[in-house]
């Protein structure tokens, strides 16, 4: 007993003369087993991204302009292998023309002619539209997301939103407010006209992977493509979710005799409109001397 109380003695003797650096060393051994006893927290997964290009930049409109082809290539990066195997990436390219001011109308037989009675003004319709998916659209994603992106021909946003539906549930994108029915009415002629001319046009399955991360799309572009400055816009979906979206810029000009002429029509129209009338005067002379009967 005696022996037992002189080492306990001994012990507090020698903890009492090293002081507060071994309570600290104790409290720093007893935190690194906690932390080692602690598991750490999960990596949180690497999100998908992908970059696009073009094929060209610039497209040259010349007289024997009938039409041309334009690759979108890209790489996916960070994308899950199962997912891609499953189908379950989607991707949309669209080729949006410049946007304009358009105003559709309505014609009606009154007394025997066809003339001009109702009319609706939309300010940013696309004055061209092409679209290239790997899938139809309403397997891609619902109705609501491809809407508010402004994707596919029925979903192209047409027109600005009007202060009295501000508060409203977003429609069709122009029927919006008092007479919401009569906007869509003409908003789907234009869309009609235009996808009867070329204009407006969509593909599915046009746009396929060539390898595990990388893809490309082919849009065809019509004869009567418009010139100026058009936007490649691409959506990368998975699962019905939109993920990422990517843009670049395209411009559309005239090339040769053509543009010569363009850039006098805009750059000093009241001499181009003396010309025209020149020119149809001569012409119409020419004529009258050359097949003038006695």
């Amino acid at each position: 007993m005696a022996r037992h109380r002189a080492r306990s003695l001994i012990c507090g003797v020698l903890l009492a003369l090293a002081g507060p650096g071994v309570a600290q060393a104790q409290e720093t051994q007893t935190q690194a087993q906690a932390q080692a006893v602690t598991p750490a927290a999960p990596a949180e997964p690497r999100a998908e991204s992908f970059e696009i290009g073009l094929s060209t930049e610039v497209i040259a409109i010349g007289a024997d302009f009938n039409g041309a082809r334009l690759t979108v290539f890209g790489a996916l990066e960070g994308g899950d292998y199962q997912l891609r195997r499953q189908g379950r990436y989607d991707i949309l390219v669209a080729l949006e023309g410049p946007r304009r001011p358009v105003v559709v109308r309505k014609k009606e037989r009154t007394a025997g002619v066809w003339i001009n009675r109702e009319s609706e003004s939309f300010e940013i319709a696309p004055a061209s539209y092409s679209l290239a998916s790997t899938r139809r659209l309403n397997d891609v994603a619902p109705a609501p997301v491809l809407r508010q992106l402004s994707v596919g021909e029925d979903y192209i946003r047409l027109a600005l939103p009007r202060p009295e539906a501000e508060a409203q549930a977003p429609g069709s994108g122009e029927g919006m407010g008092e007479g919401s029915e009569r906007r869509d009415e003409f908003a789907a002629a234009l869309r009609r006209i235009r996808s009867a001319s070329g204009l407006y046009a969509e593909t599915y399955g046009s746009v396929e992977f060539v390898g595990p991360t990388l893809f490309r799309a082919d849009l065809r572009l019509p004869a009567d493509l418009p010139v100026g400055e058009h936007v490649a816009r691409a959506f990368l979906f998975r699962d019905g979710v939109m993920v990422r979206q990517r843009q670049l810029s395209l411009r559309v000009v005239k090339a040769g005799f053509e543009s010569a002429i363009h850039g006098l029509a805009v750059d000093y129209g009241y001499l181009y409109g003396l010309f025209a009338v020149f020119l149809a005067v001569v012409t119409g002379w020419l004529g009258r001397v050359l097949f003038k009967r006695d």
